[in-house]
């Protein structure tokens, strides 16, 4: 297969003004993947899949990713006058992140037998209403999975056929996979209620001594 330098080249000069970045991936696979913008994801995809030498014509995975606020500290060198001569300095430097959520694709070629390539695509914010385009229409297989980041990230897949919860139930608030969730002190229902559940429930319920001398837990109102 191409390298994502001439993947990412040959992808901008099919599809005018798309802007494809490489990422950098730091940890054990090293794995880079591109990351596409959201007005010109779908029509990168479809040439991913319909290229004669990429064929990327399966999508094995789709997860998602939450990225909260964060800060990240630079180091770079300056120039400053030190005891009346001008020297160059390291200085330190904060830049602040704002947060985002990302949907991460694994993408195969049964075809001719190459892969992964991967991509991703990232929400502007990490609101309620965070969207991405659907990637469904180009590969069927990320239908259950878009639904999947869907439900537990809160990501709104827009172009998806059937986007509706897949794992958590309707009456369902929040996404439990979003790093700042937190779990409820007591559920509405849960069939094998574990220990931890117990103890953060006993904060909700008010102890009241009977007349024999027993306690009586009862709801607080």
């Amino acid at each position: 297969m191409e390298s994502l330098e001439q993947i990412k080249s040959r992808a901008e000069a099919v599809v005018p003004w798309s802007k494809i970045d490489i990422i950098a991936n730091p940890g054990p696979a090293h794995q880079p993947s591109l990351l596409l913008d959201n007005e010109h994801a779908s029509a990168v995809a479809l040439f991913l899949r319909d290229d004669p030498a990429l064929r990327l014509d399966f999508c094995s995975n789709a997860t998602g990713v939450d990225w909260l606020d964060r800060t990240v500290k630079k180091t770079v060198k300056v120039k400053k006058i030190v005891d009346g001569e001008e020297k160059e300095v390291d200085e330190t430097t904060e830049e602040k992140i704002p947060g985002y959520l990302e949907a991460v694709y694994h993408l195969y070629s049964i075809t001719l037998k190459h892969g992964p390539l991967i991509i991703r695509m990232r929400t502007t914010d990490r609101s309620d209403g965070a969207r991405l385009p659907s990637l469904t229409p180009i590969w069927r297989s990320a239908e259950f999975q878009e639904r999947e980041i869907f439900d537990l990230y809160g990501v709104r897949f827009e172009g998806h056929p059937d986007l509706r919860r897949i794992l958590m139930w309707d009456e369902f608030v929040d996404h439990p996979m979003r790093k700042d969730y937190r779990d409820p002190d007591d559920y509405e229902y849960e069939p094998t209620p574990h220990d931890d559940v117990l103890e953060r429930a006993k904060q909700h319920y008010t102890v009241r001594p009977q007349l024999d001398g027993a306690e009586n837990i009862t709801a607080q109102p």
